[in-house]
This record gives structure tokens, sequence and C-alpha cells, in this order.
């Protein structure tokens, strides 16, 4: 039977045929355990119906009131950044065959998903120096809380350190999967912009389980991983890094350096800013981990007739059928995003990534160098990647409003996580042309001193 609605597919008929089949008289029976006072009472505050073409034109007049990267130029970064995406990105995983894929279960018939998640997990290695990476996780924030509690059950320690230079939003998720398994959150303190060694030092002891730190960090200085290793190794603590992938086309990896895992978001890499996600996270750990690693890992193999082929391999089956022995229930992954930045990586090719790399590096040294020309204190005392942190003598907000009001997306405002007053966070991009900078500058240094 054709439904008389576009969007609801029971009709009255079908409402009259359903409530027969249960015995009740009216839909409101089916609530009676809910409490009346809490129940919504009369209709919902909305507009009554219009047709769908003038529908379809107020949402596009709301859209358009959204100020965004299209329009404007945008220095806000703080862990969701513009960076340019090749076209042959979103044309590859708009295919049918990837958009609308499942959990690749059966080999035989997802050889092609399987394949893409394979080449996805190299190239996290490749980056990271690590030797195993899982097939993905939800975004950077998952990755790294679930790094802790792999720390947590393999060690059988019960205190994790976090350096406070680790995005907040992390942090914050991270003491939120504490609470299940039960263990403890601290967190050290900073000199400057950079972990406090000595407050790493003083913390650390035999209960620790592992040591956490950002590269580059939340305030975009590249953080000292030789020594930080040196202090989790002689507690024997694992070291867990945050890295950003881009940034691992120039920086050295932090599996050379000594890292146990390496988590992240791939976000800078093939995937849209949207707002604000959705995201994929990167898990990848030294050869001793890989039987504790969350989620799943894609392998190679051969078949029968020596071909190359791909499977789903070393998923423990505990996150399963043993959920209360598992160190992680995490059994997904976010394989469409994967792709995605694995199409970006292969079609930038490892030098077209590095110099991705180098111009982030480049841009954000030119813009600090014509802030500190122009009077401004630049608050970062170590080398950064594309951000960094200016001194502003009036508050954030005030200058962002002003900012946008010229065309411009400003920075993060560090009074919000930091407490941190007129200082603001400003990320640099590939994207960002030499005339948008000394744009910025101009109408800052107007707005400050104007």
């Amino acid at each position: 039977m054709t439904s008389t609605y576009r969007y609801l597919p029971d009709t009255k008929q079908d409402q009259e045929e359903m409530l027969e089949f249960l015995q009740i008289s009216s839909i409101d029976e089916l609530f009676e355990d809910i409490p009346a006072d809490i129940r919504l009472q009369g209709e919902l505050n909305i507009p009554p119906a219009v047709p769908e073409p003038l529908l379809l034109k107020k949402m596009n007049q709301l859209a358009t009131k959204n100020k965004n990267a299209n329009h404007y130029p945008t220095f806000l970064g703080a862990g969701t950044y513009d960076h340019y995406i090749p076209s042959v990105v979103n044309h590859m995983i708009s295919r049918s065959e990837f958009y609308t894929a499942y959990t690749p279960y059966q080999p035989e018939i997802s050889q092609g998903e399987l394949q893409a998640i394979f080449e996805f997990q190299t190239m996290v290695c490749e980056l990271t120096g690590m030797d195993v990476a899982n097939s993905s996780m939800y975004d950077g924030f998952t990755s790294l809380a679930e790094a802790a509690s792999l720390a947590v059950a393999s060690s059988r320690r019960s205190k994790v350190l976090v350096s406070k230079a680790v995005h907040p939003e992390s942090r914050a998720i991270l003491r939120t999967v504490a609470d299940g398994p039960g263990y403890t959150v601290e967190e050290i303190d900073l000199t400057d912009e950079i972990t406090d060694l000595g407050k790493l030092q003083e913390q650390i002891d035999k209960d620790t389980a592992a040591v956490i730190v950002q590269y580059p960090n939340f305030f975009g200085s590249i953080e000292d991983l030789t020594a930080i290793k040196k202090i989790a190794e002689e507690n024997k603590a694992l070291f867990i890094v945050s890295a950003n992938p881009l940034a691992l086309a120039l920086l050295q990896a932090p599996g050379k350096l000594g890292a146990d895992i390496v988590i992240g978001d791939m976000q800078p890499l093939g995937i849209p800013m949207s707002f604000g996600g959705p995201h994929c996270g990167y898990f990848a750990v030294s050869k001793k981990f890989m039987r504790k690693i969350p989620g799943r890992i894609v392998g190679q193999t051969e078949d029968e007739k020596g071909q190359r082929g791909f499977v789903l391999t070393l998923q423990a089956r505990e996150q399963h059928i043993r959920r209360d022995k598992a160190s992680s229930n995490i059994c997904s992954n976010q394989a469409l995003n994967a792709l995605a930045s694995s199409i970006c990586m292969s079609s930038l090719g490892k030098q077209g990534i590095r110099q991705m790399a180098q111009l982030n590096l480049e841009k954000a040294d030119y813009m600090a160098k014509t802030l500190k020309q122009k009077g401004f204190v630049i608050l970062n005392q170590s080398p950064f990647f594309n951000e960094f942190v200016v001194e502003l003598p009036r508050p954030v907000k005030e200058v962002n409003a002003k900012l946008l009001e010229a065309g411009i997306i400003g920075g993060f405002d560090l009074e919000i996580d930091y407490g941190h007053e007129n200082q603001m966070l400003l990320a640099v991009t590939e994207q960002r042309t030499k005339e948008e900078i000394d744009q910025f500058v101009e109408v800052l240094e107007a707005i400050v001193h104007g």
C-alpha cells in the first residue's frame, strides 16, 4: 500500500491495524509506563508545514548565514584544520561499493574494501614508524583513550600521566573512559608551552602505566620525545604519542624515538572540516602489543591458487563474547574516512605530503615573524609546526568578532580551556596565501591599536 506521507511510512489505516494487532485502543496506551508529567503535552513548538520548494528555499537561506572556510580565510585550528583535499578523494569515496560498504566479514566478496583498509594500515605504519596499525578508530580522542586502557591492561598498573599540552577534549575523553576500568589520570603541568619534564619526574612512579604527550602539542610546539621516553622507560611505563600525521612527513617518526603506541587523527589528510566531524582515528603499536590492539586488523595472505588476498585477522574475539574481560569493546572502524585519507596520501605521494607539510611550517613561521615585526608577542619558546600562540592586548572574543566583520575567521581562544586571557592560538595551513596572512596581520593591528 502506498503511503500518503513522504517521510512517515505509516498511514492512518496502518496505525489502526497495528493497534488492533496489539489489542489496544490508542497509541497513548503504548506510553502509559512513562509518567505523564515528563511526556510532551500538546504540539511541538515548530512552524506549520510548508510545501517542499518553500522549505528548501528557507533552509538554503538559513545555510547562507553560516560563514565558513569557503567564504572567509580561516586561522582556526585546535584539532580540525583547513587542508587541501585532492578532488579525486570525493569522487572515489562516493562510489557505491565503498560508500555503502559494511564490515568486510566475508573476504570473498569484500576484497576491495579489505585492500583499502590494508593500504591505510600500511601508510599509517610508514608515517609513524610503528610495526602494526589497526583499521582505524572513530577519532583521535577515542584512539588516545583506548591507548591508555591498553597500557593499563597490559602493565596492570593503575595510573596514567597525560601532559596538559594534549588536546583538552582528548583529556576529557580520557577521564571519562578511565572511570570504567577504574584507573586514575594525572595531568602534567607545563613550562611555557611544553611538558615540564621536572614535573613528570616528580609524578611518575611504579604505579604509572603510561605517559601521554602530543606531537606537535596543542599549542603547535614540538615536544622532546627522546627525553620523555627516557623518563618513561626508567620507570617501566609505556610511552604514548598522539601525533599529527601531516607533521610526521617532516618530523622524526615517534616509532623511531621509542614510542610504544602512536595514535592520532587523520583529519589533516583528506577529511573535510565539516563543522567538527566525523573524523578518523589511527592506532599503531610496536609488535609486542599486536594482539592487544583494539578494533580489527586486515592482513595480507594468499588463496589456494597463490593469488594475493586480504582477510580480517587478529581480532580479539573477547571484544564480542567475553566483554567483561576485554581491554576494549571497540569492534568497529571508520572505513570510509580511512579510505579518504588513503586516497589523499596516494594521490599526493610521499613528496607531495612532505611539500604540503613544509608549506605549513613555512607559512606559520612567516606569519609569526610578521606579527613580531608589528610588535605582537609570540609565546611559543620551542619550534612549532603550523600553530602558535599570540598574546593580544584585548580579549580574544572581542578580537575574533572584529576579524569576522572584516571577513576573517580568527584563532582559538585559550581562555576557554586553559584560562589564558588574551591569548589566541593561530593555525596557518598550506591553504592560506601570503595575501590572506598579510591581511590578517593588517586587520589585527588596526583592531588592537585602532
